[in-house]
């Protein structure tokens, strides 16, 4: 099997020793402030499966830089709202190399350290989305 230059561990390592990391406790304190938007970048089947942060907004993964981007004909109003910017994922990780990349395009925003598992861990509020097609 061929080496990468750079492992995925590696690569988050990286990135989290260069952006801000927001621990759960203080992330749950966060919910329902008005001047702070909690951006869910799971698959939206990890959000049917698990539920979400109430007042959360879903950016999934692979359109978080062009709906950041307000020279992309992708962007989303919300991220030009002058207000603190946390994103997660499950785990920390993708959230990570998302702030990350976002950092680097200028783009202020923070992470949930250890993802939306170490919410529900916590017993932070987790709202479910409504069944489709009442089921």
């Amino acid at each position: 099997m061929r080496k990468l230059k750079m492992s995925s561990a590696e690569m988050v390592a990286a990135a989290r020793a260069r952006i801000e990391e927001i621990e759960t406790r203080d992330a749950i304190a966060m919910v329902g402030d008005p001047n702070v938007v909690i951006v869910d970048i799971r698959d939206p089947r990890e959000r049917q499966r698990s539920g979400y942060i109430p007042g959360s907004f879903h950016a999934p993964r692979g359109m978080v830089e062009f709906w950041v981007d307000p020279e992309s004909p992708y962007f989303k109003e919300i991220f030009g709202e002058d207000r603190k910017f946390v994103f997660h994922c499950a785990s920390g990780w993708r959230s990570a190399l998302t702030v990350a990349t976002l950092q680097d395009m200028g783009f202020a925003a923070a992470h949930l350290k250890d993802g939306f598992s170490s919410w529900e861990k916590a017993g932070g509020p987790i709202e479910f989305p409504e069944p489709r097609d009442g089921k």
